[in-house]
Order: C-alpha cells, then sequence, then structure tokens
C-alpha cells in the first residue's frame, strides 16, 4: 500500500482539520488544457481516448502537473453505464452524446441487462489501476458516476435535453417503468462504483447532474431515493481509511437537509447557493465542496483572488470544506486563470486555517 503523501482532501471531507483547504476542479482534465487537446488528437476521438487506460492516465495527471492540486479525478464519461447496457452511446462533432438505441417503454427497460460492471467496464477499472500507480500517493484519485435519474434522461431522450419531453413524460405517464429504469441503474452505479473503489479509487462522487430540473416531490422519489440507496450499497473503507462519498446536485441547493440524512460524507454545490447559509443548514453533519461559479475564470486575477476570499470566508475556518468551482471548468477559459484561483485558495485559507489545528 503506497503511503499518501498528501491527504488533505480527504481529510477536509471527513471533516478533519487541515492547514489549508484542498481544492481540486470538476472537468479538471478537459479542452482548456492545450495537452489535453494533444492527448485527444492523438487517441483520435472522446470513447478512444477513455478506453485507453495509458492515455486516461496521462490527461488525469496533466492538471496536476499544472497545478498544485488536491485531487486527481478519473478519466472518464457519466454515460459509460448505459453504454455498457446496450443504449449504443456516441458522439455526434457539436452535438455531445447520443444514443443508437433510447429507451422509452416499459418493454424497452424490461429488456435492458444489467451485466457486472468490473467486467463490462473493465477499461474503466484498468484506467483508475494505471493512474493510482503513477500517482504513485501524490493525491487521492477520484471515482466517479453519474445518479440514475441524469443516467435515466440521457437513456431516455436519446441525447441531451432542455425540456426533458420523453423522461418527464415517461415519469408522469408511467412513473412504474421509470421506476424500473431507476432501479436497473441504482444497482448498476452501486456495482461501478464498488469496482472502482477495488481498482483504486479513494473517494467517489455521484453527479446528479439534471436532479434540479425536477419538482421537490418528484426530486426525492425519483432521484434522491436512487442516489440513497447507493450510498448504503457502497464499500466505504479501503486500504485501511474510509472512501468518502460526495453527492453532487445541480440546482439543488433547496435540498441540502434530505440529500444529507442519505448518509454521504460531502454534498457538492453550484454557484447559485451562499456556502455559509448552507454550512448553518446542514451543521457538522457533512463536509461541503464548492462552490466557485466556473465564470469568474473568464474575470481577471483580482477579481478572480476577491471571489475565492469571498467563497473561503462564507465558510470560515470550521473544517470540512474543499474548494471546487460549482460546476465543470469552460473550455474556453485562459489556463493561467485555475493558477490564481489554486494560489489565492491556499493563501487565504491558510490564513483562515491557522491557529485551529
Amino acid at each position: 500500500m503506497t503511503e499518501l503523501k498528501n491527504d488533505r482532501f480527504l481529510r477536509a471531507l471527513m471533516r478533519q482539520p487541515v492547514d489549508q483547504t484542498p481544492v481540486w476542479m470538476m472537468r479538471q482534465a478537459g479542452r482548456y488544457l492545450p495537452e489535453y487537446r494533444a492527448t485527444r488528437a492523438q487517441a483520435g476521438d472522446f470513447m478512444s481516448l477513455c478506453k485507453n487506460a495509458e492515455l486516461a492516465c496521462e490527461v488525469t495527471i496533466q492538471p496536476l502537473e499544472r497545478y498544485p492540486l488536491d485531487a486527481a479525478i478519473l478519466f472518464s464519461d457519466i454515460l459509460t453505464i448505459p453504454d455498457a447496457m446496450g443504449c449504443g452511446l456516441y458522439f455526434e462533432a457539436g452535438e455531445g452524446p447520443r444514443f443508437s438505441h433510447p429507451v422509452r417503454t416499459a418493454a424497452d427497460i424490461d429488456r435492458l441487462p444489467v451485466p457486472p460492471m468490473a467486467d463490462a467496464l473493465d477499461y474503466v477499472m484498468n484506467a483508475v489501476k494505471t493512474i493510482r500507480r503513477e500517482l504513485n500517493g501524490r493525491v487521492p484519485l477520484i471515482g466517479f458516476s453519474g445518479s440514475p435519474w441524469t443516467l435515466a434522461t440521457y437513456m431516455i431522450e436519446g441525447a441531451g435535453s432542455k425540456e426533458y419531453r420523453y423522461a418527464k413524460g415517461l415519469m408522469y405517464s408511467d412513473p412504474g417503468a421509470l421506476h424500473a429504469l431507476l432501479e436497473k441503474l441504482a444497482a448498476a452505479v452501486t456495482d461501478y462504483l464498488n469496482a472502482q473503489i477495488a481498482a483504486g479509487a479513494q473517494a467517489v462522487q455521484i453527479f446528479d447532474t439534471w436532479g434540479g430540473v425536477l419538482t421537490e416531490p418528484a426530486y426525492r422519489e425519483f432521484s434522491l431515493k436512487y442516489m440513497e440507496s447507493i450510498v448504503q450499497g457502497l464499500v466505504r473503507e479501503a486500504d485501511g481509511r474510509p472512501v468518502p462519498v460526495i453527492l453532487f446536485t445541480k440546482g439543488g441547493g433547496q435540498w441540502l437537509e434530505a440529500m444529507a440524512d442519505t448518509g454521504c460524507d460531502a454534498l457538492g454545490l453550484d454557484w447559485t447557493v451562499d456556502l455559509g447559509q448552507c454550512r448553518e443548514r446542514v451543521g457538522n453533519r457533512v463536509a461541503l465542496q464548492g462552490n466557485l461559479d466556473p465564470s469568474v475564470l473568464f474575470g481577471n486575477d483580482e477579481q478572480v483572488r476577491r471571489e475565492v476570499e469571498r467563497v473561503l470566508t462564507s465558510f470560515g475556518s470550521h473544517p470540512g470544506h474543499v474548494f471546487n468551482l460549482g460546476h465543470g471548468i469552460n473550455q474556453h477559459v485562459d489556463p493561467s486563470r485555475p493558477a490564481t484561483m489554486i494560489k489565492a485558495v491556499q493563501e487565504i485559507s491558510r490564513a483562515l486555517h491557522a491557529g485551529t489545528n
């Protein structure tokens, strides 16, 4: 077992004291980095990059070579599970992900297989193992999955959507069919994340990207219920230390207390909520992750530093904060801006945490 040289990310998730607030960025391995674009071109296309363990490892580590981040996140895609279930994932240039075989009826759902994810998605596990080896204890590795509801929206719509005509249509016209799909997906996500943990992931995050489009009753019934099932089914310890679980519902700030009730260790927050108010609402029950508006990185260095200070000051010197963006970094951001952000997080948070350890 390789000793972890920097564990402040894991310590913060477990609400333990740290010398400075740990920081990583959602989508930190992405198109804003010229080195990522070069490796993706070498791979040929996005899924080929995901399926090549050495190249997936390379792009996972690229941001750490450029910035002093406190965690690496597996390079993969949230839609690997529907692809493994036979939905035929492909990417249309300029159009994003699409599925050859959308799932829109109870019969479609009944036919869906749920294969063992360690086998069906062995390329993901190979990437996790390769990344852990190459990190050599430098920082923890985060594994992840989409939430059942978010995966279901893509599977039912057949692509991304702004209206969720088919997904919400199924929810209201045949809720039993949607529940059957979500049950399959919850089992698959639990299996998938446990396989990532077995392969070496040291924390996991569930991305509920589209939970915020639901009404409160629908969110609890069709999204939160299944995320709680996953949390309860995950392996929570490996290599002699806890494996924290982070839930992130974009647009879910109104449901934080209910999300904290799932038994997760941390909640990711988007930029639409006040971090300090969220901490008051959940108290010491969970850590919080976030929540700088990604668009702040289009500002100048002074503006970036000012907004970083606002976020950090809002949370205060309490344990249990991981600094992050409120969503993924934009592909058009100047790569120098994250460096400014991270330096500000480190300098300002060191002063905040001084005397608390």
